[in-house]
């Protein structure tokens, strides 16, 4: 190859890496994060037999995991612009692995929470960070592919792991369900140190620490309290006690963030259109996202009478309507523009997602299986859309604040799905004179879920017409 030839091949080889290469070993460590929490929702009566403890109780181990990446999230940011992101995403990934060692190795109840709060604290940072490295490695135009290719694997989390972890409970010891993500880490660090550019570190602010203590309580009593909402663990007056105090304490950060250059979430973000409509208007469609493998699981299972197995290797064609889109998802957004996608994407969402309220137990699996795969395909391109507007007028001094500020709102609001689903089911089931939960509880909440969807289109069809050109190579075509 001569000399004239190389700055060509370099350049295309540089696309690649910043194009899939990059986007996939990210991803993978999120899928890592994303299906070790659904595998375990599937393991839990299992391993409550194992370590001699109640269903109920052993709750602890996912509660516990959501309460400590709440409390450390805000601070991902900050740490990855004080020691620098890709430091940082290694360091989590490291810390991950060996607080899944641990979980493998937990002899008791207080064993396992323990390391599970170390492995909450680890995701917190993995989360974020990894899209602080993709956001400043990746140009704008070329932003919106490689967040396809990055939300590929993360994607694949909740639909295989009831696969998985029906497999594993099945066939092994519960325990593999940790194994498995060490020889995942061991890899992911080997692939960003040799491939993942350094990312510098940024000018930072002195710490927020009043701040961090705000957010993390309010972030903790909100989940914690919607991962209650509809499921009889808490006493009621203990939910409503934790809404008020995360609310409360939500309420004093926003004043104490306002006109502080400090403050550890720039709330100055909400002002910029295109990211408060991909983040607040987002999470109505967020809410279906997060309440859709609980309800599947509860329809197929409960409603229904099919195996964990059986119900996961239904859901998993979800999967593969969602892998499709990721490859026409770019050309997709500039042919038609963020906007036009996100309203009419909207609608049909919502229509299919309440259209699973109209499954029952003798519709034929192949029409389930179909019906699934659309759905996983268009709300697949609702949320890979979402992703990439959101970052489309931000500074590069805010992204890591950004980001973090996204990634708190996205898993708020995804505990908030499931604790709506759950209240519900409740209420239908008590409206029908049922006492255990049935098909005829469960359908009529896809129904609500789905109209909850629609209001995001409040936000969508206010949004420029040219929002977000730049992330999808419009701009550069026009």
């Amino acid at each position: 190859m001569s000399p004239v030839d190389s700055p060509p091949e370099e350049a295309r080889g540089q696309a690649v890496a910043r194009g899939w290469v990059i986007p996939a070993i990210i991803g993978s460590a999120l899928l890592m994060q994303t299906m070790n929490a659904t595998v375990l929702s599937n393991a839990l009566p299992t391993m409550a037999v194992a370590l001699d403890e109640d269903p109920l109780r052993l709750n602890l181990a996912i509660t516990m995991f959501l309460l400590s990446s709440a409390v450390f999230l805000p601070i991902s940011g900050w740490v990855a612009d004080k020691f620098g992101a890709k430091r940082i995403f290694i360091a989590a990934m490291v810390l991950f692995a060996a607080a899944s060692a641990a979980c493998g190795f937990a002899e008791n109840l207080t064993q396992l929470v323990i390391a599970r709060i170390f492995q909450g604290m680890a995701g917190a940072m993995m989360g974020p960070v990894g899209r602080l490295v993709l956001l400043r490695t990746t140009p704008k135009s070329e932003l919106v592919g490689a967040m396809s290719v990055m939300t590929m694997p993360a994607l694949l989390g909740p639909v295989i792991g009831p696969v998985v972890g029906g497999a594993i409970v099945t066939f092994a010891d519960w325990r593999w369900i940790f194994f498995l993500n060490i020889p995942i880490a061991i890899v992911g660090v080997f692939l960003v140190a040799r491939f993942v550019p350094n990312v510098k570190e940024q000018d930072v602010s002195p710490i927020d620490w009043i701040g961090i203590a705000l957010t993390g309580v309010g972030l903790a009593g909100l989940i914690f309290g919607f991962e209650n909402l509809g499921r009889d663990t808490l006493p009621p007056g203990v939910v409503v006690a934790l809404f008020l105090g995360g609310a409360t304490a939500l309420g004093i950060y926003w004043r104490h963030a306002r006109g502080n250059p400090h403050a550890i979430l720039d709330l100055t973000v909400f002002k910029i259109q295109t990211f408060t409509a991909s983040v607040v208007g987002g999470s109505f469609m967020r809410i279906a996202m997060g309440a859709t493998p609980f309800m599947l699981a509860m329809l197929l299972q409960i409603g229904f009478g099919l195996s964990p197995f059986q119900a996961g290797l239904m859901t998993f064609v979800s999967a593969a309507g969602a892998l499709v889109m990721k490859t026409t998802a770019p050309p997709i957004l500039r042919r038609y523009g963020f906007r036009t996608v996100l309203t009419v994407n909207a609608v049909i969402v919502g229509i299919s997602f309440m259209t699973y309220g109209l499954f029952q137990p003798t519709t034929p699996h192949w029409v389930i299986m179909a019906i699934l795969a659309v759905g996983g395909f268009f709300r697949s391109l609702q949320f890979t859309s979402l992703n990439g507007m959101a970052y489309a007028d931000i500074e590069q001094a805010q992204m890591s604040r950004a980001s973090t500020t996204a990634a708190m709102m996205q898993q708020l609001v995804q505990s908030i799905g499931i604790g709506i689903a759950a209240a519900l089911m409740h209420f239908f089931m008590l409206a029908r004179g049922d006492t255990h939960l049935s098909a005829g509880s469960i359908a009529p909440v896809f129904v609500v879920i789905g109209l909850i969807t629609f209001l995001s289109l409040f936000f969508f069809v206010r949004l420029p017409k040219d929002a977000g050109d730049e992330m999808n190579g419009r701009k550069a075509i026009a």
